[in-house]
């Protein structure tokens, strides 16, 4: 419960935070505001997986990229970074999604082929044993 709490005031923070700097608008300071909530989205959907880690990463290369953009008073260079942060977390949390269906994909194949050649081993059994009791 503390934990949710803390996430959904970091961004309400960095909003405060942001909306002391001068010469940026509020609509941008907001779209970095919803850009690091994605990112932080992203970090708890991918967790330590590997899939989506190097999206990810970029993710929060150009959120620092749009502080640091705030910070300076650069509005276009803030607010392509947090485009481009929100879209990196986008894309790393389908990549990480994508490799969890693929493998739970693969699992299923392999639990199909295991059954196929048990249902053929069943099936080819009583066959034989009465191919060998005819030859006696």
């Amino acid at each position: 419960m503390s934990s949710r709490i803390i996430r959904a005031a970091c961004p309400l923070a960095l909003l405060a935070l942001l909306a002391g700097c001068s010469g940026v608008s509020d609509l941008t300071k907001e779209r970095v505001a919803r850009s690091e909530t994605s990112v932080q989205q992203a970090q708890q959907t991918i967790g330590n997986s590997e899939q989506g880690a190097i999206e990810l990463q970029r993710a929060k290369d150009s959120l620092e990229r749009a502080r640091q953009a705030i910070k300076d008073g650069d509005e276009q260079p803030a607010q392509r970074y947090a485009q481009l942060a929100q879209l990196d977390a986008e894309l790393a949390v389908s990549k990480s999604q994508t490799a969890t269906a693929r493998k739970a994909a693969d699992e299923l194949l392999a639990s199909i082929k295991q059954l196929r050649q048990e249902a053929e081993r069943s099936s080819t059994a009583p066959a034989d044993r009465d191919r060998t009791t005819d030859d006696q």
